[in-house]
């Protein structure tokens, strides 16, 4: 059988391992010609949450980069994955709005779109993939996001598949796995389940490297009836990522199938993540041991990278432990929701504040907003006395008294004279944030991870006033540079 690639380096690699901050444009602009000439099948390349993190860490305006890496790459995919709810804020969009967004993804060059409900809503699903053919996206792929609970069987996501195809609006579906516990029994009866229900549909798998089961998956996948693997190039694959790509390519042509890609091309890409990763001092994606727990508490590996993060910046990072076993208390007692964006987030948080003091006595909004139904109904109820807990206080009495969403006329009246694109960032976005995107202008094209060192040197050497004169030498180069 011949089996495609989806690479995820540039959106869930970078979002997995590097906190969605250590890609910029001028990085994804040097690789994307080796990207192009890998023969992937599609690379999966933004969200709305990576849009807004080009503009608020680094100051980078995400339409421009998707123009130009789809100057670069002009026959692959680039895919935006969205729950078809929002745009980079928490909040939920005015439909018209979304449809918008989506007009100008196409427009810029997005051609391929993941249709991500968490909640597996299908009538929201049907609308949000009718919106996007409307837009002009060429591929609408649909997603059944797996996760273990007492609810999520093979027979429930054998009947979400049969609705999938028959919804004319969606083009091909994919198994998500975003805490990589799929393993290769379950998968033995699940996608012969889902197969039975897509018929000619093609199907996908995207399954995280988190606990080391996905590598053993994939190697099975094809022969019951996955067609595309997601992987990530060298540095960006495994650890909480996905499968690396040259090992993948190597153990599916060991089971007999036929990977049909560029391999010099494939480790040119791996090479230039690894060189990346060393010069901005950026971990690399390593294979990882089986880790039971993530069958309890099944949080994503970008997730799972930020949480470590943030506790070891308010210094409690020796209370990991306890956090992820209030999770899956947590997760269990809000319904079983699903750990993919914004879930996850939403659940980490609600363990956190009740890990630093009593529990439920602080709720963030989207929590409050999830109990209140905005994200749709939870797959099981949410348990009677959490939920009188997080509903009976003044804050989910002011959110239920919001204004629906503006549309965007009325976005247009309160923006004026500025682009589409500055707009619906303007309307999701602080002001300050944008403001400084516009000032920096077109971001840099060009980068060259060897150099990286010689030019943080050389920074950290021009801030220094009591530096006048520096000169650079070496068997036939040159260069002094004096303080004017």
């Amino acid at each position: 059988m011949n089996v495609g690639l989806v690479d995820v380096s540039i959106r869930d690699g970078n979002q997995s391992l590097w906190g969605a901050t250590g890609l910029r444009t001028a990085h994804i602009l040097q690789v994307a010609p080796v990207l192009e000439r890998v023969g992937f099948r599609a690379l999966d390349y933004t969200s709305s949450t990576a849009m807004g993190v080009a503009v608020r860490n680094h100051r980078e305006d995400p339409w421009e980069r998707i123009r130009r890496t789809r100057a670069l790459m002009p026959t692959t995919k680039l895919q935006l994955i969205g729950t078809g709810f929002r745009f980079i804020s928490w909040e939920n969009s005015h439909p018209e709005t979304m449809q918008l967004v989506y007009d100008r993804l196409a427009v810029n060059g997005i051609d391929r779109v993941v249709v991500l409900d968490p909640m597996h809503d299908m009538d929201a699903a049907r609308e949000t993939a009718r919106r996007l053919k409307k837009a002009g996206i060429e591929e609408v792929v649909g997603a059944l996001t797996f996760t273990i609970s007492a609810v999520h069987d093979d027979a429930f996501y054998a009947d979400l598949a049969r609705q999938m195809r028959e919804c004319p609006d969606i083009d091909r579906v994919y198994v998500k796995d975003p805490a990589g516990i799929l393993s290769a029994d379950r998968a033995r009866t699940l996608f012969p389940a889902i197969k039975a229900q897509l018929g000619d549909t093609p199907l996908e798998l995207h399954s995280h490297a988190t606990i080391g089961l996905s590598m053993q998956t994939y190697a099975i996948a094809p022969s019951l009836g996955v067609e595309v693997v997601q992987v990530g190039c060298g540095a960006l694959g495994n650890g909480s990522s996905l499968p690396e790509a040259q090992r993948t390519v190597a153990n599916l042509r060991e089971m007999g199938h036929t990977v049909d890609i560029d391999d010099r091309a494939l480790d040119l890409a791996c090479r230039f993540f690894d060189r990346h990763a060393a010069a901005e001092e950026l971990p690399v994606g390593r294979p990882q041991d089986f880790d039971a727990a993530f069958l309890h508490h099944q949080i994503a590996g970008g997730v799972l990278t930020t949480t470590r993060r943030q506790l070891r910046e308010i210094g409690m990072e020796d209370r990991f432990e306890s956090l992820i076993e209030e999770v899956g208390r947590v997760r269990a007692e809000l319904g079983h929701p699903i750990m993919v964006t914004p879930f996850p987030q939403m659940v980490v948080s609600q363990a956190l504040f009740n890990v630093m003091g009593e529990r439920y006595a602080n709720v963030p909004d989207q929590v409050i907003r999830y109990a209140q139904g905005t994200f749709g109904r939870p797959t099981a109820p949410i348990q009677p006395d959490v939920l009188d807990r997080i509903l009976d206080r003044p804050r989910a009495r002011e959110l239920a008294a919001e204004p629906p969403p503006p549309s965007p006329e009325e976005l247009r009246r309160r923006f004026p004279g500025v682009s589409d694109e500055e707009l619906l960032l303007r309307a999701h976005m602080p002001a300050e944030q944008v403001d400084a995107m516009v000032a920096a202008g077109p971001a840099p094209d060009h980068y060259n991870p060897s150099l990286a060192p010689v030019l943080s040197l050389l920074g950290e050497l021009g801030s220094r006033p009591s530096v006048h004169d520096l000169a650079v030498t070496k068997p036939g180069f040159s260069l002094a540079v004096r303080r004017a």
